[in-house]
């Protein structure tokens, strides 16, 4: 009821509740549709209800900013609907959607083929996009009625989804020729496994996505995944850096990876001319790039020319074959060790 009036100059309004108030009905939190804020522009609410119609809200017009976090089943609104809603939003420049509860593959496949989507959003001042869910049913759905020529920032998040397909972020991505990058880097850590691209000069990675999950082997399964959806895009990147830090995994739980998705996810780096290892992927990459019968020295990484090791020089030396090889073929690469 605080905010059933008129205030005429209001243009930020963030509306998180309380830690107390986590027993609180969501279905109960709504913005009034009297409330009246004609200048307002970045709207953030955590856990609100949503009416289920074309419009969000009558002041949302002229929104730059909307951030809608949804940590319960009641306040869930269907992709259809969040289109509907930014289509009435032409001036949006950032969209960051986030659920925090699992909304089944099958339960939005059924949706949408009760609630077919048939318009097409266009929003040219996009130029932030974050999504955060369980399911890329969703996200997918959103991204392949999208068009945002500007966009420069994407974040692309999932919690332990064992498979998962993006053929439409793929496609999102060719589209937005403001996503440029230099950079590539894997990051396999205790909860996630991260790929983000950046580009040289700048702090922000232009392109991120995120997999939550604990175990390796899925880790490594997801990256390959991942490469397989978007490698075409991922060539352009000249340098790669693989990272890991997973102190609770034993090398015998990582030395059963099998040598072959690693061999997948660096052919899709093939421009790349400097890859660095970082935090206890040597024995991997090692493995990986060791020639085995019938295999050619330029099959992967052809355009390689400076492979960098955070390593003694006796884990190091697992390497030597591969350069050795590359040497033979008139396309020697330089090793480097850093601490």
């Amino acid at each position: 009821m605080e905010i059933d009036e008129e205030f005429p100059i209001l243009e930020y309004l963030i509306v998180i509740p309380s830690e107390s108030a986590e027993d609180v009905d969501s279905a109960a939190l709504m913005l009034p549709e009297t409330l009246q804020a004609p200048n307002l522009r970045h709207l953030t609410l955590y856990n609100f209800a949503c009416p289920i119609r074309p419009r969000l809200h009558p002041t949302a017009a002229n929104l730059v900013t909307l951030c809608l976090t949804i940590d319960h089943p009641s306040t869930y609104f269907q992709p259809n609907i969040l289109l509907q809603w930014i289509s009435f939003m032409p001036q949006l420049e950032t969209l960051v959607i986030m659920f925090t509860f699992p909304v089944p593959k099958r339960d939005v496949l059924r949706q949408l083929t009760h609630t077919p989507i048939t318009g097409h959003v266009t929003l040219p001042n996009l130029r932030l996009l974050s999504f955060q869910g369980v399911s890329s049913a969703y996200s997918e759905a959103v991204v392949r009625q999208i068009t945002a020529p500007r966009v420069e920032n994407l974040v692309i998040q999932f919690f332990n989804q064992l498979t998962f397909s993006v053929p439409h972020l793929a496609q999102f991505m060719n589209t937005a020729e403001n996503i440029r990058f230099d950079n590539a880097r894997i990051t396999f850590s205790s909860s996630e496994i991260e790929v983000a691209l950046e580009f040289p000069g700048f702090r922000t990675f232009p392109f991120r996505i995120i997999v939550g999950c604990e175990h390796y082997d899925w880790q490594v399964s997801f990256v390959v995944q991942i490469c397989n959806a978007l490698g075409q895009k991922f060539s352009a990147a000249r340098h790669l850096t693989l990272a890991c830090y997973l102190d609770h995994q034993s090398s015998e739980e990582r030395r059963g990876i099998d040598r072959i998705e690693w061999r997948e996810i660096l052919r899709s780096f093939s421009n790349v001319k400097s890859l660095y290892i970082q935090n206890g992927l040597v024995e991997e990459l090692s493995r990986c790039l060791r020639l085995e019968d019938g295999e050619l020295p330029l099959e992967l990484l052809p355009e390689l020319q400076e492979l960098r090791v955070a390593d003694s020089l006796r884990r190091a030396s697992a390497f030597t074959s591969f350069i050795d090889a590359r040497q033979n073929a008139g396309r020697p690469v330089t090793l480097k060790l850093f601490a």
